[in-house]
């Protein structure tokens, strides 16, 4: 069932529009390939991936900062290897890395016939936890910076999803309502629930078919908007 209330629709970026573990894959070969070619990357990954998340939801929350993310899920993943690095390197891997991660840009399938789709009909945004300088060149080098009327952030909200200011921050800079609003993202906990409490509809991309909870709207394909938008 279609709303025919709505006009803006935001959308996360990582994980939603902006395949992270694909990219952030790759930025990590880059590096391994230059300065630490006897680490396997599939053996990182499987180590790095539910550490980055982990070490996220405590940033989401504020229990860590900025840079104690980007040093505690290099290091915790290095330490779940057996892998002895010294602190230097960690936080040149970490600047490295954030250098080379805007470089890759591949987009969930759908995602730029889906943003063509609603761009006709809608008004488009972003709202988005990750590093301003870095979110911003993910979206430009990845061709999607024409599609949206605004970008926020939490640095310039000052507080992240499922925060309510954030919600409201990025209302106001759009122009736009409540009612007429929707939110499209991952994450159940900070874009679909952050958003529903706040009081927008959302949608939940999910497209590793995880269970989820009675009476939310999931996706599995972002072409499934079509559905609903």
């Amino acid at each position: 069932m279609k709303n025919k209330n709505i006009q803006h629709v935001f959308f996360d970026l990582d994980h939603t529009l902006w395949d992270f573990d694909k990219n952030s894959e790759m930025a990590f070969a880059s590096i391994f390939k230059q300065d630490h070619p006897e680490i396997a990357i599939a053996d990182f990954i499987s180590k790095y991936a539910p550490i980055n998340q982990a070490c996220w939801k405590l940033y989401q929350y504020d229990k860590i900062t900025h840079e104690e993310l980007r040093y505690k899920r290099l290091k915790d993943s290095f330490d779940a290897l057996n892998y002895p690095i010294s602190d230097a390197a960690i936080f040149q891997m970490a600047e490295d890395y954030i250098a080379f991660l805007p470089d890759n840009n591949h987009l969930f399938d759908g995602a730029i016939e889906i943003l063509d789709y609603l761009n006709e009909k809608y008004q488009l945004h972003i709202i988005t936890n990750g590093f301003a300088n870095v979110q911003y060149k993910k979206i430009a080098n990845s061709k999607m910076d024409s599609y949206f009327k605004t970008i926020t952030n939490s640095e310039m909200a000052g507080v992240k999803k499922p925060n309510p200011i954030i919600f409201q921050h990025a209302l106001d800079l759009a122009q736009a309502e409540k009612e007429n609003s929707i939110m499209i993202g991952d994450c159940l906990e900070a874009d679909v629930r952050g958003a529903l409490d706040f009081g927008i509809d959302a949608v939940f991309f999910n497209p590793n078919k995880e269970s989820s909870p009675e009476g939310i709207i999931a996706i599995n394909h972002l072409l499934e908007l079509k559905n609903y938008l």
